[in-house]
């Protein structure tokens, strides 16, 4: 396995984790912070394995950090003038 892959799966163990703590802000903090860490690990998960396996881990991404993903489709909704 390559160290990119394994970076993806310590990003999603240390999210699963995350999630299973409490917070005060309904782990919009730890989103931030998984965010910020995340893409740079997807872009070298990219660079090394190739776009499709990005992009597999980028919907793995996404299932993990789902909510982020709905507010920004709303936001975007919004401003394009269909919400």
């Amino acid at each position: 396995m390559s160290p990119s892959l394994i970076l993806a799966c310590l990003w999603g163990v240390a999210a699963n984790v995350l999630a299973m703590t409490p917070s005060r802000d309904h782990h919009w903090r730890n989103a931030y912070v998984l965010i910020a860490i995340g893409i740079p690990i997807l872009g070298y998960v990219t660079w090394q394995n190739g776009p499709w396996v990005g992009l597999l881990v980028l919907v793995a991404a996404m299932s993990i950090l789902r909510w982020p993903v709905i507010y920004l489709g709303r936001w975007m909704r919004k401003r394009m003038g269909r919400g």
